[in-house]
């Protein structure tokens, strides 16, 4: 993330647990002026129109897929302010998680939501990323 946004994680709110530091913020805060792209959700749908089977496959599609929308915009995961993830079972939360931290931590993480949720536009949809950056 630039290093004008500044990321808030005040001892008045519950401390975040280590594993989480990286890929985690409180709050973020941008100054006046900043570039704002907003990325519609992502799912696992590769270019050609493919959709694994496994969670792991569709999370890093997902994350490609949003990376590619940075790129286009001339942007970074380093930009990205917020995340939302939605995924269709709670067990497969601690393997984003690991696949979060290998590809998207960050000394100065986003703030993030992560939902369990029934299910999404698609039944064979196991995960959906919304993201919001902000550069100059």
């Amino acid at each position: 993330m630039n290093t004008t946004v500044s990321c808030h994680r005040p001892s008045s709110v519950w401390t975040v647990p280590e594993p989480f530091r990286n890929i985690y913020s409180h709050a973020v805060e941008l100054p006046v002026g900043k570039r704002l792209l907003f990325i519609s959700g992502q799912v696992g749908v590769a270019p050609d129109g493919r959709v694994a089977e496994d969670f792991s496959t569709q999370a890093e599609q997902a994350m490609d897929n949003v990376e590619a929308l940075l790129v286009a915009a001339r942007m970074t995961i380093a930009e990205v302010v917020k995340l939302t993830y939605y995924v269709t079972n709670s067990q497969n939360l601690a393997t984003l998680g690991e696949i979060r931290r290998r590809r998207w931590s960050s000394r100065t993480p986003p703030a993030v939501t992560a939902l369990v949720i029934a299910g999404l536009a698609r039944s064979e949809y196991l995960i959906e990323i919304e993201a919001i950056a902000a550069a100059n």
